[in-house]
């Protein structure tokens, strides 16, 4: 896992569903990032764990994609579509920042992925079995706001106290930048799922908040086993 103002890959669409539930929780470990005191051994880990991260989600959204499709909801498979073709480009880049963190195809092999780190793509996974995909389109459109502001925090404090490259951020900087298609593929999704009765901001909204937890229990378990207190 903003805008067309920095607030995440798809951004907000104008449309009150698409915005979500406020707040992104207690996120500890961007803070000691931007401040330049976490370790390079919590940005190797971030490295690691999102090596298992962008492929399940890319998962995911092929999933939801198939599923709208066969829905008849064009709208939202192509929204679903954009996503699982960034995924793709953000695990590309995803490898050249794990060279930078020193780590080898090896190491990448042997990582054992942490509970907490991986909650929140088992969720996204849980979400495109059985959830409406136009609720999904709320629920991700709201946490990918959090996702891209960390993202841009982390991509400025890498490069100002840590000594990574242009090349070595692009994955932070992918998912920083505006990304105006995307946005306009969700706000269309949403109209369209709303139009067809098909919107149910209740849930979409449970299922944001529940991400946005599963978000910040990331960052927070990386926080807890790689940050000497």
């Amino acid at each position: 896992m903003a805008p067309m103002d920095r607030e995440g890959r798809t951004g907000r669409d104008g449309d009150d569903a698409a915005r979500g539930p406020a707040g992104t929780g207690g996120n500890r470990l961007v803070p000691l990032i931007a401040a330049g005191s976490a370790p390079r051994a919590a940005v190797a880990a971030l490295a690691l764990e999102q090596h298992h991260v962008i492929p399940a989600d890319r998962r995911s959204f092929h999933h939801l994609a198939e599923r709208a499709a066969q829905g008849r909801q064009p709208a939202v498979a192509a929204f679903f579509a954009h996503l699982e073709q960034g995924e793709g480009v953000a695990l590309e880049r995803l490898g050249v920042l794990a060279a930078a963190c020193g780590l080898d195809a090896e190491t990448l092999r042997a990582h054992e992925p942490r509970a907490g780190c991986q909650a929140y793509p088992a969720y996204v996974a849980w979400l495109a079995l059985g959830a409406e995909p136009v609720d999904v389109v709320v629920a991700l459109s709201a946490n990918f706001a959090a996702w891209g502001g960390y993202c841009a925090t982390v991509a400025q404090a890498l490069r100002r106290h840590y000594g990574f490259t242009d090349e070595a951020c692009g994955f932070f900087d992918f998912f920083a930048e505006p990304d105006p298609r995307g946005a306009a593929l969700a706000a269309e999704a949403v109209r369209a799922g709303r139009a067809e009765g098909l919107l149910t901001e209740r849930l979409a909204h449970r299922y944001g908040r529940m991400l946005q937890e599963y978000e910040s229990m990331f960052w927070n378990t990386l926080a807890d086993t790689c940050v000497v207190q």
